[in-house]
């Protein structure tokens, strides 16, 4: 019987300094694979390489001996000594692999937790896996589970809510001030690359117009093009305060850049209407002080950490929930799996004993040749009514353990017990075919 097994390694286990020894270049995934491919013990291969984690996914009857292959595979391809990369390898077979699987494809490996962008990379590698016939039944299938247990975690849990980005973090909290941010105007100061992403959130989020202000007026010019936004110039900046729903300052001032007083000014212009400043600046842009003007909401980057630790505590609550999805999967896919055997199984049993039943049947028949038709087909019906008798238990049994995921300790008892052989499937790779 085939299993999965995965050798790699990840952020957890290796410094970025390794991890990119031993990255494989996507546009160049056919030679990895098929090499992969033709290692003797393995008979299904995918290959995950991001800049978190660099995975092997193989299916194979032996274990142990795939995951030395594939050791050695990662280590011969990059030409590295294996002895250099050991120290940072996992390798991982049967339910352990499954897990681990299930666990990287709901984000729940990952450097923050319920980040969406590792299941979008791991079907990349898939679509390589499919693209150059590498992946086969097994894998297929495999792949397409941890691709719906991801989908569970998603949408049974929460573990994709909650910011925990200090930039996301800001347009969390826009939305609890304003209720929605959709039609609000941002004003940016400074244009480096907090700035920048921030925009990009709340573009995303619905803000309709962008300002931005820097110190080097080209720099706003170029980021307020990529948001069809407007540049100011720094030194009038102040002027559009009152213009602004939402002020994220991040400049490299070593005084304050705005002013309490400044901010009242804005306020009295606006007719009161509610203000969010965001300070993501160390040392910070923005005075203190404004925290204390009515209808203004003063965020610094502390202020906007502990939102994000708050989040991720949250985040790990759900994290709880997805486990327990998970393990109700392992077991249906190991059931699924276990009923590769169990059918092939059933048939070999079922041929051997109808085998035997012709052979007596001939015996006896030669022995007893004054039997008349009638009771030729009386005896023959009453062999195969017994030969079904006896088979139905343990057909009926091998068919429960299945649903139970244990019928591997059952077919492995038939198999031995009544010397069965089990036709293998043709070739490396029985079929490349989805769930």
């Amino acid at each position: 019987m085939d299993i999965i097994v995965v050798v790699g390694l990840s952020h957890k286990t290796a410094p970025v300094s390794v991890r990119e020894t031993v990255a494989f270049a996507p546009e160049a995934m056919q030679a990895p694979l098929e090499q992969m491919l033709a290692l003797s013990q393995v008979s299904e291969a995918i290959i995950v390489s991001t800049c978190n984690r660099v995975e092997l996914y193989a299916a194979s009857n032996n274990g142990e001996a795939a995951a030395e292959e594939l050791r050695q595979f990662l280590a011969s391809y990059h030409q590295i000594p294996l002895a250099d990369l050991e120290p940072h390898l996992y390798a991982l077979q049967g339910e352990e692999a499954i897990r681990h699987v299930f666990n990287v494809t709901s984000s729940l490996d990952s450097m923050v937790i319920g980040e969406p962008q590792i299941l979008g990379q791991i079907k990349t590698s898939y679509s390589y896996a499919a693209e150059y016939k590498t992946a086969g039944l097994i894998l297929n299938r495999f792949l397409h589970k941890a691709f719906s247990v991801a989908k569970r975690v998603r949408t049974e849990t929460n573990i994709a809510g909650n910011a925990v980005s200090v930039s996301f973090a800001a347009v969390e909290l826009a939305r609890k001030i304003f209720g929605s941010i959709e039609g609000k105007t941002v004003l940016l100061i400074g244009a480096g690359e907090m700035c920048e992403l921030a925009a990009k959130h709340f573009i995303n989020n619905g803000v309709t117009r962008v300002l931005v202000t820097n110190r080097t007026f080209s720099r706003a010019e170029k980021l307020a093009t990529e948001f069809s936004g407007q540049p100011v110039l720094f030194d009038n900046f102040h002027d559009h305060l009152h213009q602004a729903d939402i002020v994220l300052s991040s400049t490299g001032a070593t005084s304050f850049v705005i002013e309490a007083d400044q901010v009242q000014s804005a306020l009295k212009q606006r007719k009161n209407r509610p203000m969010f400043y965001i300070d993501i600046a160390v040392p910070r842009d923005i005075d203190p002080r404004v925290n204390d003007v009515n209808n203004v909401y003063l965020y610094d980057v502390d202020d906007l950490q502990g939102v994000v630790n708050a989040n991720m505590k949250e985040r790990h609550k759900e994290a709880e929930q997805a486990l327990e999805i998970i393990e109700h999967e392992i077991g249906q896919f190991q059931s699924w799996m276990a009923g590769l055997d169990v059918v092939p199984t059933i048939v070999a049993l079922r041929q051997q004993i109808e085998a035997l039943r012709q052979a007596e049947l001939e015996k006896t028949f030669a022995n007893l040749k004054h039997l008349s038709d009638s009771d030729r087909k009386a005896i023959t019906a009453m062999s195969s009514a017994l030969t079904n008798k006896i088979l139905h238990p343990p057909t009926k049994a091998l068919k429960q353990a299945q649903k139970e995921s244990a019928a591997q300790q059952y077919v492995d008892a038939l198999q031995v017990l009544f010397e069965l052989e089990i036709a293998a499937p043709e070739g490396k790779l029985k079929a490349v075919e989805s769930d």
